[in-house]
């Protein structure tokens, strides 16, 4: 029984928590009986609407706003998580951006915001939790990547480059933490059907997208999400350094 209080009383945090893959992280945490603080950008003027509705659903989420970007935001508002619901037992790291265009185009300040929303950040908010989880003796860091991080994009170059970076961070702070009960990894999804994949021209989808998948669909939030929720268990305390492809098989290594 105190086992089951203790796994129940963990807080995991979600960046970028609000979105359509964020959202169902959140949602498949708190289901498997974490204490989830989503975290959303200055700029998102629709937090309260966003809680309101999980809150519909049946889901107690709390809502931190923090810049993934600024270090100092990233310290200042786990500072408040902590201080509101106790030490950060999970973290994922699934905020991020895109700025597409080819190498001929791309500005730098394009380069710059992509690098650092996507891949400082995870140093950001990796930074404020690692010595409280090897302290405690558990912990789980999921950093979110792509399957384009994998396989390159034509136009991603900026995104492509950060992905990429999350697993080489993801294996080097692995190694480092692997003895004090810390997991890291990678999660990869392929395309899925979010708000922003299914703004794309249906003729592109058909005709570029979906036929690279050889499942034939768009993945669901969902089932990353379940992934991320096994990882973020006890049940994964023997998976660490590991990028999980979840692609439909469109990038197979």
């Amino acid at each position: 029984m105190a086992a089951s209080t203790q796994t129940l009383a963990r807080v995991a945090v979600v960046t970028g928590g609000m979105g359509g893959l964020g959202t169902a992280l959140c949602q498949h945490l708190e289901k498997s009986g974490l204490r989830v603080a989503a975290t959303y950008s200055p700029g998102n003027d629709h937090a309260r609407e966003w809680l309101a509705q999980q809150q519909k659903n049946g889901f107690e989420f709390r809502a931190f706003r923090l810049d993934v970007t600024d270090y100092a935001s990233c310290q200042s508002a786990t500072a408040q998580i902590v201080n509101e619901m106790g030490a950060i037992d999970v973290l994922v790291n699934n905020a991020g951006i895109t700025r597409d265009a080819s190498i001929r185009k791309m500005t730098l300040d394009n380069w710059r915001t992509v690098l650092c929303t996507d891949l400082d950040s995870i140093f950001n908010m990796t930074k404020q939790v690692v010595d409280s989880m090897m302290d405690r003796g558990w912990g789980r860091i999921i950093n979110i990547s792509s399957v384009n991080g994998q396989k390159g994009a034509f136009g991603q170059a900026n995104y492509a480059a950060a992905k990429a970076g999350i697993h080489g961070f993801t294996k080097s702070v692995a190694l480092e933490v692997a003895k004090k009960g810390v997991t890291v990894n990678t999660v990869s999804p392929g395309y899925l059907r979010t708000r922003m994949v299914t703004n794309i021209p249906q003729e592109i989808l058909d005709t570029r997208i979906l036929p690279e998948i050889p499942i034939g669909r768009l993945g669901e939030p969902d089932e990353v999400a379940a992934l991320v929720s096994f990882l973020a268990s006890s049940e994964a305390a023997f998976i660490t350094g590991a990028n999980i492809a979840i692609n439909g098989g469109q990038h197979m290594c």
